[in-house]
């Protein structure tokens, strides 16, 4: 008898996609390992064309009902699902750590709160979208956000659950439907995701999850001539393949893509902050794509800087990521540990000196790679110059400000950016050279869901995030209304 059902950690989680308000199996099957220990944990449905097509029909059918109710009932269900998410928080945090490798206790403590609050934020912000009236010539101009239509929302495996919530909660908010494709390597709280939603009583079709290979489902999606707005995070070249087949049907489009981001050091830091500025880039093992992977040191006080640094980071702890004391968990995959490790290999061979780590961890086995730091890189190379998206970071040093600058911008990516100075001034001269969708000063992963967040370059496409986000998933409308004094007939 074939079973739909998933026993994660203790949690039932159902192994079929959510189309139209209900679960609906598919012939192919996937199966979903946990990068701690390489367990099985469950056969997924493996959607294609015919998935594609059914949730794009069910969001389409359910469109114009949920585009117009009421913003006030839209936000009533929103804060709903966020109930739902607070209600079930250990069980998310639990599915999520054992399915992608990150750490419990960030899951537990920031990022399954941060699900929560995407629901709110959105549904607050729902309320208050507004933009004044303004005069041309005594003619009235209104401001209003039109529902645009169904979303195909693609989303990466690194924080699943967190950076899905980013796409769903703002675009179930502007009052357009949703089909998610969530990442095969991590499917699985997006599954729980679609029964909390059900339980706060969103309508059936009003968001969809079809599960599968980007190739195959992702593909079928994102080419649907009924889909009206397509997000997606993830690499650089799978985004120039949805944004091929998104023109063909002139689909807007926005994308958050990889990232190569600098960590620039001044003399006149805090060293201590600075030092730990570096190792958080560590962070989800090196699983971020804001992550400043280029630590650009002022020579002064570079090696004093790489002492501190190295002994911080030799005492990090890896291991299972469900114990509180773990710093550093495993890698997503096998594929994406041997990735990284010829990223390291390559460098290495070309003269780079790892003066930490530099290879697999072989006391744990299966997918923990040692927090790496490389020194002697040359600014062309490919460590330097391509995102390896693990725990390796690069060491490079500088004598004035412009070399920093121009050190810091010459790559294609243009993410984020982090800075460390004691010096406000040169902080508003550095920054406003920096190209990056978010640079932070003396501090790092600071997000607030009403600033903008996006890439510049190849980083990515649009930004979304508090307004932003309602204008893209809208279609922005101005009225114009003649003066009083309106003439008829009769």
């Amino acid at each position: 008898m074939t079973t739909h059902t998933a026993t994660v950690a203790g949690v039932a989680v159902d192994t079929r996609h959510w189309i139209g308000g209900a679960r609906v199996a598919s012939a192919a099957t996937f199966t979903d390992e946990s990068p701690i220990d390489g367990r099985a944990l469950a056969e997924i449905a493996r959607g294609g064309r015919a998935e594609a097509d059914a949730a794009v029909a069910a969001a389409q059918a359910a469109f114009p009902a949920w585009a117009a109710t009421p913003p006030a009932e839209r936000a009533r269900l929103l804060r709903a699902v966020a109930d739902g998410v607070d209600k079930r928080l250990e069980e998310l945090a639990i599915v999520e750590t054992t399915d992608n490798g990150a750490l419990l206790r960030s899951h537990r403590r920031g990022v399954m709160p941060r699900v929560a609050h995407n629901f709110r934020f959105f549904a607050d912000r729902l309320e208050e979208l507004g933009h004044e009236d303004f005069d041309t010539r005594g003619h009235t101009n209104h401001v209003s956000w039109d529902p645009a239509g169904p979303c195909v929302l693609i989303t990466p495996w690194n924080a699943p659950l967190m950076l899905a919530t980013w796409k769903v909660a703002p675009a179930l908010a502007a009052g357009n439907t949703v089909v998610l494709k969530p990442a095969e390597w991590s499917p699985l709280t997006a599954s729980l995701l679609a029964d909390i939603a059900a339980e706060a009583g969103l309508p059936a079709g009003v968001l969809n999850l079809v599960q599968g290979y980007g190739t195959e489902a992702g593909a079928a999606l994102v080419a649907h001539p009924g889909v009206r707005r397509i997000s997606f995070t993830g690499s650089v070249p799978t985004a120039r393949h949805i944004a091929r087949a998104a023109a063909a049907n002139l689909v807007p489009t926005s994308f958050e893509l990889g990232g190569k981001s600098p960590l620039l050091v001044f003399a006149d830091a805090d060293l201590d902050l600075a030092v730990d500025l570096a190792v958080e880039q560590y962070d989800n093992a090196g699983q971020v794509c804001l992550a400043g992977t280029r630590l650009l040191v002022e020579s002064s006080i570079a090696e004093e800087f790489t002492r501190r640094f190295v002994a911080r980071a030799e005492a990090l702890r890896q291991g299972d990521p469900r114990d509180e004391a773990t710093d550093i968990g495993p890698n997503i995959h096998a594929r994406q540990l041997e990735k990284i490790d010829g990223f390291v290999r390559r460098a290495l061979a070309a003269g780079a000196r790892a003066v930490v780590g530099g290879g697999p961890n072989t006391d744990l086995g299966g997918l923990y790679y040692r927090p790496t730091l490389l020194t002697d890189v040359a600014q062309d190379s490919e460590i330097v110059q391509e995102e390896v998206f693990g725990p390796v970071l690069t060491l490079q040093t500088f004598d004035t400000e412009d070399e920093a600058v121009r050190l810091a911008n010459d790559t294609r990516f243009g993410l984020a950016a982090t800075l460390a100075t004691g010096d406000p001034e040169r902080a508003a001269r550095v920054t406003a050279r920096l190209v990056a969708g978010t640079v932070w000063v003396n501090c790092f992963f600071v997000r607030d869901l009403r600033a903008p967040f996006g890439g510049s370059r190849e980083s990515g496409v649009g930004r979304e995030g508090g307004t932003w986000s309602f204008d893209f998933y809208c279609d922005v409308k101005n009225t114009v209304t003649a003066p009083r004094g309106w003439r008829g007939h009769g």
